[in-house]
């Protein structure tokens, strides 16, 4: 008997103890470079800590990167928090549909990406359009630096949506007129405000859900509507040939915007791949916590613990309580 007992009682001691070792792997969720992946990516870490008991962490990283290592499934990152598609479609193509590494959230919300002007260039100057970039006179409006071109900021180096630009400004014949640059987006807005405060030329990428909408009076220059045979893009993760290989003379397509995690989280953390997986985001809800982190200056965590915890039965639906 007490045999039967002591043998029971170390088979629940070892179960208890591989359910706290189970519980307490570390989710490694990276956080790309642009405000609204930030402050997803702190939701997601969040929610990990304070409602599955689970341990989370950041760690800074661009779209291949992440993409890799989630591939890896060795734990080193194990979420990207703001897939944007097609932007990122090669590396969806790869990890998700061709090796299977990779798994996406059922739910997402819309995005909508173009280049911007503030909106007293289009009144006061009549840039409207795309095709308005691409003159002699949008040369002399958007030279900030006096060298006798104009300046187009594309967005960041390592953004799929950089690469989409760059061959849109060579295809619309914008890059004759306008250098495109791709400096950081922190750099790049603290100009934008100076400029904006003078009233000069700028053109630079935009995107919605973003702060900058509530920040200035922007204008989404217009374009063709998208058309799949005249939208052509090869990311330099698919092909170091992409830049020749890409073709754009048409809008782009309405994005849609998820979270992807490693598969590996299903045997290694289930709770959290399980989040993961049911987590469905509205465009509203982002554009409203990159307002208050980014103009408010509050600190992304306590925003969308905030949220989480006014919210409680969506958060629970995505855990799959309810």
């Amino acid at each position: 008997m007490k045999k039967s007992i002591l043998s029971a009682t170390l088979a629940i001691s070892l179960g208890l103890t591989s359910f706290a070792s189970h519980a307490a792997d570390k989710v490694m969720v990276g956080e790309p470079t642009w405000p609204g992946a930030k402050i997803v990516a702190n939701l997601v870490k969040v929610i990990i800590q304070e409602k599955l008991g689970g341990e989370a962490e950041l760690v800074p990283g661009t779209n291949p990167v992440i993409f890799a290592a989630m591939d890896g499934g060795r734990g080193d990152i194990d979420v990207h928090p703001d897939v944007w598609l097609p932007n990122q479609k090669s590396l969806t193509d790869e990890y998700v549909d061709g090796k299977g590494s990779v798994g996406l959230s059922g739910g997402a919300y819309q995005g909508r990406t173009g280049l911007c002007v503030p909106t007293y260039m289009a009144t006061k100057h009549n840039i409207k359009s795309i095709y308005d970039l691409a003159t002699p006179e949008a040369q002399k409006l958007f030279d900030s630096d006096g060298d006798g071109k104009g300046e187009l900021w594309a967005g960041a180096s390592g953004w799929a949506s950089t690469n989409i630009n760059k061959v849109k400004a060579r295809d619309y014949g914008i890059d004759t007129f306008l250098e495109v640059g791709t400096e950081d987006e922190t750099v790049f807005y603290s100009k934008l405000k100076n400029l904006i405060t003078k009233e000069k030329g700028v053109v630079f990428y935009c995107y919605k859900p973003h702060y900058v909408h509530a920040l200035y009076d922007v204008t989404i220059l217009d374009e063709p509507k998208n058309d799949p045979k005249k939208y052509t893009m090869v990311q330099p993760s698919a092909d170091v040939d992409w830049f020749t290989k890409s073709k754009i003379t048409t809008g782009d397509p309405i994005k849609t915007v998820r979270i992807a995690y490693s598969k590996s989280l299903e045997s290694r953390a289930p709770d959290a791949a399980k989040l993961l997986s049911n987590i469905d985001l509205s465009s509203d809800d982002v554009s409203n916590w990159t307002y208050q982190v980014v103009i408010q200056g509050k600190n992304a965590e306590d925003v969308v613990r905030e949220w989480v915890s006014k919210n409680g039965s969506t958060v629970d639906k995505w855990l799959g309580i309810q």
